[in-house]
């Protein structure tokens, strides 16, 4: 999905500094719903957030809980993309993400356990 047509407001709210939030579904069906930094490739339609390979949202995804939503907020400005999470391990695409976090918020600090959870954003709600 391309995101760049959505304009240059939503572009520049997802480039913001914003914490957002990572929901995936529990087995039982409940929501796990937990604050993030997150970053978003608007022409593939990609989200990416960091995070620690033994973390339960990673765990989660990589048991098959593919369906998630990342959100963010500021005032009555918000944008939540839903979509389907991959966890990536190969150290390029570690060392992108990276890269990409450091560029919205700051250099995130060496975790030898680090994945990235790759998000195909499927759909869009919001204000921006």
């Amino acid at each position: 999905m391309n995101l760049v047509e959505r304009g240059a407001a939503f572009a520049e709210f997802w480039q913001e500094r914003h914490l957002c939030t990572f929901t995936t579904v529990r087995p039982d069906g409940t929501p796990h719903v937990v604050p993030v930094g997150a970053t978003l490739d608007l022409e593939t339609g990609v989200a990416r957030v960091i995070t620690s390979r033994n973390s339960r949202k990673a765990r989660m995804i990589a048991a098959g809980a593919r369906h998630v939503a990342l959100c963010q907020a500021d005032g009555r400005r918000w944008s939540t993309l839903e979509g389907l999470a991959t966890v990536r391990t190969d150290p390029d695409e570690i060392a992108d993400a990276e890269r990409r976090y450091a560029s919205r918020y700051k250099p995130p600090r060496p975790n030898p356990q680090r994945v990235v959870l790759e998000i195909q954003v499927t759909r869009v709600l919001g204000t921006v």
